[in-house]
């Protein structure tokens, strides 16, 4: 793809027939035709690869053409012809018609075809001869051509007049994008030829790594690509600059040009060189000759600066110190002539300034900084711009210095533009631009660097910049008047032409546009030059290619043979890393391809990915959705492929947030809303029937307290009254009173007791199956005792603090009492024993008495007793039993559950 090499063999490329490969066609339907040394030919279609059967062995394939019906022929190196057609799987041994053997054959001698628009190539009089339209056009004769490579004339019946055949040292032949002829040759390189006339011979010492050439080839882009054997694949490309002869090699700090176009050059560590029409002429400076910066000024003086020993002036061929200038330092950095014809002289201690009969000096007392002077501008209101290293920018105008407002103060170059703007390169802080005090900087723009030696303008509009990094062109065409602005650039290096990628810095002139518009650039490798009016700018968009994609580091596609990746990516909801890759096809200068990305309906902006050829996407960070991924490219000169290429990515929702979820969520959100909606309805109900319920019990209670207070206390009170009213009447009959004394302590001790009982039954805190118990123990006790009659509890060990419902407590202990009673008044007996027991979810409480049983109670004393007993105990749910005792008499046994029954 011109970045990298991609290796196809039998190991990773399942059905190649072999590794050495000496053959390649693509056809109309872009398959790729493969032969290979000995092992016949395979085609390559969609990725897949299909190896061919013939009718026999097939030889070594040297050839191949597609006639018009699409069938493939094929020439091997035994004379044999194959034919294919399309879409068959087979190759057939055949005679092929006179124009395809001919066209085949000349393809295997090397012999070279018709070329475009109607170009052939002859030979006449024993010279390779260009024809256009019949009429002989360049001669290309002439030397370097070697003479045992003289071409001869083939021509046959039928054949095509004008192709060439050259002798069995000839490997390959091609045409280059203009129509010249390239020709490889066994042992002798590559002649390439000019449309000047003549030959250019590339070769070893041109840097070709082999004389032996196999094969040529052109690209889009206008290079050729040279296979040698045995030294591998050059990429040859014709040179943008050059260097001329005998000024290669050194550090060149400083160039300038005088009327009859010569060039004075300054080397350091070897003086100056003077180059005039393909000659040469070095002088020494000083006793150390480090040149530094040279001028020619209006008036054909030369002036020359050192690093180390103060300025120079040639005058009678040798160069001879200025002493007077001695104040501006032994390091001249800057050398410039003004407009009005004044030279400026930029060093360590300040500026100097001659108008060619005195001196005038301008240091800190001036207003100038400490630092040395690096670059010196004019402008057309005879401003003259100073910049320092370190102090910061400055402007003298009728003999006053004021520093100008800019936030640099590494000035390193100046350069005057349109518009009366004043460019400024940087050490550090990269371009920057000052027009009306309003300053731009450019220093965070891609493909700009931050340190700037020179600055140079051409007739095109373009700005140029020396640097570290190389030599860079910015257009100006749409040089923008105010805000941050975007230039166009493009980086020259070592496969440009440039004998090193590093240009010099920290002199001036540096630089310069000479009279015939070339320029002139200094470099660490030599002094070079360019046309900027000759140079073709790369037009050819880069296509650009999505090789691989890869989910959590699963490649998706595993096919090498298929180089783009089509369809649709699918993330699932575990997906973590999505990873794409891609590159561009560009072979000129494909480190300088230039990427950005887009993930449309995601992202609202470009992402500019500078020379990086994958983008790593986090797939947690992309909702569910469609997505498409849009990458694009641009080449060495800005020209941007913005098609592009495209990836259709789908995000997949968790299963929470698919539709079928959320319908069954919507669902059971209904549901549970309808469910909630109702337990709540009837929770509310069930509180509203508890309410009327409790205020039932406690109508209930209330009526039965205001009975039990009308029934007990009442007939007791009234009874008590009727006593007293007796006993007054009887007042005279002592016996009388004192029997109706008696009757009003009984019937008094009988109200306390009921009241206590009723008082008891009120309180909420004796709500406890503890309280009951002991309260019934406590009446048992009281009660028996008052009879005479011989009184046991049995209880358990430990009581729970078991909750009881107050209505349970109240009819459980009126039935016990009811029993206790009984056992007094029927069963006549002298022993009584009260038990409880406690099951699981109840307890038992039972009377048990020695009387005369059950056989010796008549009904009718037992039945009203019994019938309020059995009312009241199922109005608890519980249970009665009456049973006969072991050892005789009766057992009376309440059943009663603790929990509230529904």
């Amino acid at each position: 793809d011109g970045n990298s090499f991609t290796c196809f063999n039998v190991n990773n490329t399942p059905g190649l027939p072999g590794n050495k490969i000496v053959f390649l066609f693509e056809d109309s339907r872009s398959n790729l035709w493969v032969g290979t040394d000995n092992t016949g030919i395979c085609r390559i279609r969609n990725g897949v690869v299909q190896k061919l059967d013939a009718d026999g062995a097939t030889g070594k394939v040297t050839s191949a053409i597609e006639d018009q019906a699409g069938v493939v022929w094929l020439g091997t190196a035994d004379g044999q012809c194959y034919s294919c057609l399309a879409d068959r799987p087979e190759l057939r041994l055949t005679n092929a018609p006179a124009q395809v053997a001919l066209q085949l054959f000349y393809q295997s001698t090397h012999l070279q075809m018709p070329a475009k628009n109607g170009v052939v190539w002859n030979l006449q009089g024993g010279q390779v001869v260009k024809m256009q339209d019949g009429q002989p056009q360049i001669d290309y004769g002439s030397n370097p051509w070697p003479a045992a490579l003289t071409p001869a004339v083939f021509r046959a019946a039928g054949g095509v007049s004008g192709a060439i055949l050259f002798d069995a040292n000839v490997t390959a032949v091609c045409e280059d994008p203009s129509g010249s002829l390239v020709v490889g040759t066994k042992g002798f390189g590559v002649y390439w030829a000019n449309p000047a006339g003549g030959w250019q011979h590339i070769s070893t010492d041109e840097g070709l790594s082999g004389k032996y050439v196999l094969s040529l080839c052109f690209d889009r882009e206008g290079n050729l690509w040279v296979g040698t054997d045995g030294g591998g694949l050059d990429r040859v490309k014709r040179k943008i600059f050059n260097t001329p002869a005998g000024l290669s090699g050194g550090v060149a700090q400083s160039v300038s040009e005088d009327a009859l176009g010569g060039l004075w050059s300054a080397f350091n560590l070897r003086g100056l060189t003077y180059y005039l029409t393909n000659t040469i002429q070095n002088y020494g400076i000083g006793q150390q000759s480090k040149a530094w910066s040279v001028l020619v000024d209006r008036g054909q003086t030369v002036w020359a600066g050192t690093s180390g020993e103060g300025l120079f002036r040639f005058q009678s061929g040798n160069f001879e110190p200025m002493a007077e200038a001695g104040r501006i330092g032994p390091q001249i950095n800057a050398l410039f002539q003004g407009h009005d014809g004044i030279l400026w002289v930029g060093g360590q201690n300040g500026l100097g300034a001659f108008d060619g009969r005195d001196w005038k000096f301008y240091s800190a007392a001036d207003g100038l900084p400490l630092n040395p002077v690096r670059a010196l501008a004019d402008d057309a209101d005879t401003n003259l711009w100073i910049g320092t290293d370190g102090g910061g920018l400055f402007r003298l105008r009728a003999g006053k210095i004021i520093a100008a407002s800019v936030p640099v103060k590494d000035i390193s170059c100046l350069l005057p533009g349109r518009d009366d703007a004043l460019w400024v390169g940087t050490s550090e802080h990269g371009l920057g631009r000052l027009k009306d005090g309003h300053w731009i900087s450019y220093a965070a723009q891609a493909g700009l660097p931050s340190d700037i030696g020179y600055l140079v303008a051409d007739d095109q509009n373009n700005l140029w910049l020396g640097s570290y990094e190389g030599l860079i062109r910015v257009s100006l065409t749409n040089e923008p008047s105010g805000g941050t602005g975007i230039l166009a650039t493009r980086l020259f290096g070592k496969s440009d032409g440039l004998p090193a990628q590093e240009c010099a810095a920290g002199a001036q002139p540096a630089a310069i546009r000479a009279h015939d518009g070339r320029l002139w650039f200094p470099t660490i490798g030599g002094l070079v030059s360019v046309q900027p009016d000759a140079l073709r700018p790369n037009t050819n968009p880069p296509a650009v290619l999505i090789e691989s994609v890869l989910v959590d580091g699963v490649a998706l596609q595993t096919n090498r043979l298929i180089p783009v990746v089509k369809g649709t990516v699918m993330l699932t909801p575990g997906s973590e890393k999505l990873e794409i890759h891609f590159t561009a096809l560009n072979f000129s200068a494909p480190n300088r391809i230039h990427f950005r990305y887009r993930l449309e309906a995601h992202d609202k902006s470009w992402t500019d990915l500078g020379d990086a050829r994958e983008v790593q996407i986090r797939a947690a960070d992309l909702p569910p959705g469609n997505f498409i991924f849009h990458v694009t490219a641009c080449n060495e000169d800005g020209v941007w492929n913005e098609t592009g290429a495209t990836l259709a990515i789908t995000v997949e929702p968790p299963f929470w947030r698919k539709p079928w979820f959320i319908a069954a969520s919507a669902l059971g959100f209904i549901a549970v809303l309808a469910g909630t909606i109702y337990l709540i309805s009837t929770a509310k109900l069930k509180r509203q029937l508890r309410a009327h319920r409790q205020k039932e019990l406690l109508e209930k209670e209330r009526a039965r307290i205001a009975r039990d207070l009308h029934d007990q206390l009442g007939a007791n009170l009234t009874q008590v009254a009727l006593l007293g009213e007796l006993a007054e009447a009887d007042k005279h009959l002592p016996d009388e009173v004192e029997l109706h004394a008696q009757q009003i302590y009984t019937t008094a001790r009988d109200t306390t007791r009921s009241l206590d009982e009723i008082v008891w039954a009120l309180n909420s805190a004796n709500d406890t199956l503890e309280s009951l118990t002991n309260y019934a123990c406590k009446y048992a006790q009281d009660y028996f005792a008052l009879a005479g009659v011989s009184y046991r509890a049995e209880l358990p060990t430990q009581l729970p603090p078991t909750p009881i419902l107050p209505e349970v407590r109240h009819n459980v202990f009126l039935a016990y009492k009811e029993a206790v009673n009984n056992v007094v008044k029927h069963a006549q007996a002298t022993e009584a024993r009260v038990k409880l027991q406690l099951e699981p979810g109840r307890f038992i409480l039972s009377v048990t008495d020695n009387g005369c049983g059950l056989g010796d109670l008549s009904l009718k004393q037992l039945r009203n007793g019994m019938k309020n007993m059995r009312k009241r105990l199922a109005d608890v749910h519980g249970e009665i039993e009456i049973l006969p005792g072991e050892a005789g008499g009766t057992v009376i046994r309440f059943s009663v559950p603790l929990a509230p029954q529904k």
